[in-house]
């Protein structure tokens, strides 16, 4: 196998188009006997070799066929197949149809529901919707909302990867036709399309953390591209295999997990969903030597029971981003693994280098035309550090993460002209991320636009607060953001997930927030809620606005224990009705009534 550089792989949208297009690299897998051959697609006790996976594409593409010839109107758009399921093979295959033929396919995302999942679907033009019949409640709850395209239902896995066909449950959907039937109905037959590589093959939404997601356009050639680009920086080779438990309707699976495959002629094994009591399990039964990841899987990974053989495992590389640096080094010396945790996002437009020696809390050294600037696009000072590691100008140096180079790979938003508009501005791209750079150009992620906190006065971001968190020894989970403060600004508050067994200690988790250097007073969370789980979307991502909603509410927090740190304690004790009563009257009575509500 390949060794992995970070150091030689080409930048973001500049390795090399490995075929024409996405159809020409299918077609030349299936047509070279040596990958012809080999394992492309593995799920539950089932494999498909890259020649079987081409097969079972071009019936796809018939299929595709059939459906934009049936699509009421006269339009020349490509068709728009949306695919609401779990990682599942059906969902690869759509994928190699949309490839043969010039499809698209948007990838739907079932943690949103009702009224957002209908915005999704009307806003992206969706014809014809591909799913399984756990998803059907979800499609039920948008038919108030607008109508649905015609909706296919796979029937043919069940959730240990074998054959679980059933009788198809149509109810709130009676629009839904069997997905089964629909493809033995039409022949196999290669359709001998040639798309173009700027055919667009994806829709992939944004994680929309901080509002509606937006669909980011993915062209074949940006997939292939990245895919090369991956496969070289993850040094994989014709025996390699990927285990992609990520969700197939992000870029991170896609480009990460299953693009560099396609390129190098490797194959995958499939996951419905991310389990961390199944995860090593499935790495050993699937031989998987690349693991990709993004959000907070790390943390649970590293906060399941240690066992003496962790580190006995055929995996040699995970890729990924959101790794608090303690969590990265854990799991690293745990399962014995190389992590390359980049810095990224859907757009693709920004890049650090990572082959510099690491620095605590830093992505990695930004290049030249990396800026931090404010909102005018004036850039901001360096970041100054206390001799205890504290950041003491945060008001000065955190800004947006630009690339003043331009957008890269990034090929715009769907239908969403004025967000393209915004993030290229100026001839630049613009991420929509906070960080702060050091004198050194080590680059500092500090968490997105929306993700300030205003205390006393000062200016600061949650991002360092957030790393702060991961590294209490019975954090599994923690993430900090702003509550209303009676007077004026924010006060911080804390969501942590404890670890199982382990119980929250008012005494010593105020003096482990105390000692660190990192954190200054106003930093430190006055308000802490115990959770079970945190609010996500679909790719692992903590949805902070849902909390910061939510804020000390006690009838919002359901079973969550909620404490305080009353100013100038040096514990914390458990808020009660009656703290929730008076910071309610103390709200109205300073003409602050209104963020009750908000």
């Amino acid at each position: 196998m390949a060794r992995s550089s970070t150091t030689s792989a080409p930048a973001p949208g500049a390795a090399p188009l490995p075929a024409a297009d996405a159809a020409a690299l299918l077609r030349r897998n299936a047509a070279d006997a040596a990958i012809s051959r080999r394992p492309a697609v593995r799920f539950g006790n089932e494999v498909w070799t890259h020649g079987e996976y081409v097969a079972e594409s071009c019936r796809w593409a018939q299929l595709f066929l059939r459906w934009a010839a049936d699509r009421p109107g006269a339009t020349d758009r490509p068709l728009h197949v949306g695919v609401l399921a779990d990682n599942v093979p059906d969902y690869l295959f759509a994928l190699g149809g949309a490839a043969l033929t010039g499809s698209t396919v948007v990838g739907l995302n079932h943690t949103r529901v009702g009224e957002h999942l209908a915005r999704d679907v009307t806003h992206t033009d969706v014809d014809v919707v591909v799913t399984e019949r756990h998803h059907l409640p979800a499609l039920a709850a948008v038919a108030p909302h607008g109508d649905l395209p015609p909706v296919y239902v796979s029937e043919r896995w069940s959730d240990d990867g074998t054959d679980g066909a059933t009788a198809v449950e149509c109810d709130g959907v009676p629009s839904a036709l069997d997905l089964g039937e629909a493809l033995s109905a039409v022949p196999s037959d290669d359709p001998g399309i040639e798309p173009g590589a700027d055919a667009r093959w994806a829709l992939i939404f944004t994680s929309g953390t901080s509002g509606a997601p937006k669909a980011v356009v993915c062209s074949q050639r940006r997939l292939l591209v990245t895919g090369n680009r991956l496969g070289m920086m993850m040094g994989l080779g014709p025996d390699d295999v990927g285990y992609v438990c990520m969700p197939l309707f992000h870029s991170n699976a896609l480009m990460v997990g299953w693009a560099p495959s396609l390129v190098v002629g490797c194959s995958v094994g499939l996951a419905r969903r991310f389990s961390a009591s199944r995860w090593l399990d499935d790495v050993r039964r699937y031989g998987a030597t690349y693991f990709n990841y993004t959000g907070k899987p790390l943390s649970y990974l590293v906060a399941t029971p240690e066992r003496p053989d962790d580190a006995d495992n055929p995996l040699r590389i995970a890729f990924g981003n959101e790794g608090s640096p303690q969590v990265v080094e854990e799991f690293r010396r745990r399962f014995g693994v190389e992590v390359i945790d980049a810095f990224g996002s859907t757009e693709g437009a920004i890049a650090v280098d990572r082959s510099a020696p690491p620095r605590a809390g830093s992505v990695g050294v930004a290049g030249p035309s990396i800026r931090i600037v404010a909102a005018d696009g004036a850039e901001l000072p360096a970041a100054r550090f206390g001799p205890d590691g504290s950041l003491l100008n945060a008001d000065e140096c955190v800004g947006e993460i630009v690339n003043t180079a331009g957008a890269g790979p990034f090929e715009g938003y769907y239908a969403n002209d004025e967000a393209t508009r915004t993030a290229t501005r100026r001839g630049w791209y613009w991420s929509g991320d906070l960080g702060y750079l050091d004198d050194d150009r080590y680059l500092y992620f500090a968490g997105r636009t929306g993700d300030w906190l205003r205390v006393d006065g000062e200016n600061f971001p949650a991002g360092p607060i957030d790393d702060a968190l991961a590294a209490h020894p019975d954090v599994v989970l923690g993430v900090a953001y702003g509550v209303p403060d009676v007077h004026a600004g924010d006060q911080v508050m804390a969501a942590l997930v404890l670890r199982d067994g382990a119980a929250f200690d008012p005494d010593g988790f105020a003096a482990w927030l105390d000692g660190e250097s990192g954190l200054g007073p106003k930093w430190r969370p006055r308000y802490v809620r115990l959770a079970k789980v945190l609010p996500t979307t679909g790719t692992n991502k903590v949805l902070k606005r849902v909390l910061s909603t939510d804020k000390y509410r006690l009838e919002r927090l359901g079973d969550d224990e909620l404490w305080v740190r009353d100013r100038g304690a040096d514990t914390y004790r458990r808020f009660t009705p009656g703290d929730e009563a008076g910071l309610r009257a103390d709200l109205e009575r300073a003409g602050r009534a209104r963020f009750w509500e908000l």
